[in-house]
């Protein structure tokens, strides 16, 4: 089957949620993790052509471009569509929070940076949001430290920190999100809403934030 492979002309790749998760979710690299990255760092009306395929793979053959992104099509990570339907956002707090107020059915969310200091805030006072970005910061930390226990000894392949209620249901989770270098937490109040278009254009505008960083070092 591998060898009658062909990408369709004239389509752009649209990542669903589970992919762009996939793609943040960890800093441990990957080939899936690297090209579900660069479609998500690339401009959205940006056709998904073989050229522009092997770049985002960063490979130089065709077909190992290709069967990698049959596989994540198959795990339903991304799908190619006729009309570009994602979003790249202006960064601002504004922007962040607007979206923040859809990822937690109570509207309360953060984005903290990997210093433990918030810089997007919907629901939280100032001072609550302040010790809730440390608590976060803590406790990915204590989850990073613990890496080999969770996933060797454990078998839990989740990187996410939460608090729950006696019936399991989260009342407060944190979501390290690695882009590039570096790693912000999104922490949600209540239960997270991840599985949207929002977190996606979330997570597009983390990577034009990194990209601008990488710019600002450079100049």
């Amino acid at each position: 089957m591998d060898s009658t492979l062909q990408l369709h002309n004239d389509l752009y790749p649209k990542v669903m949620p589970a992919g762009a998760f996939y793609a943040v979710s960890s800093n441990s690299p990957s080939a899936s993790r690297k090209l579900l990255a660069n479609i998500l760092r690339a401009d959205v009306k940006a056709k998904l052509t073989e050229e522009r395929l092997r770049e985002w793979a960063e490979t130089d053959d065709t077909h190992t471009a290709l069967s990698l992104l049959y596989r994540l099509q198959r795990l339903e990570f991304l799908y190619g569509e006729a009309i570009p339907s994602s979003q790249i956002v202006e960064v601002t707090s504004d922007v962040f929070e607007d979206i923040l107020g859809q990822l937690s059915d109570s509207h309360r969310a953060l984005l903290v940076d990997q210093n433990g200091f918030y810089f997007a805030n919907v629901g939280f006072n100032h001072e609550t949001a302040e010790e809730v970005a440390n608590l976060a910061s803590e406790a990915i930390r204590l989850s990073e430290k613990n890496n080999l226990l969770i996933k060797n000894n454990l078998n839990i392949y989740n990187t996410a920190v939460g608090i729950c209620d006696p019936a399991g249901q989260s009342e407060l989770t944190f979501f390290p999100l690695y882009i590039g270098k570096n790693k912000n937490i999104l922490v949600t109040a209540g239960q997270p809403l991840l599985n949207s278009e929002a977190f996606v254009t979330l997570v597009r505008g983390l990577y034009l934030l990194d990209a601008e960083d990488v710019q600002s070092t450079k100049e």
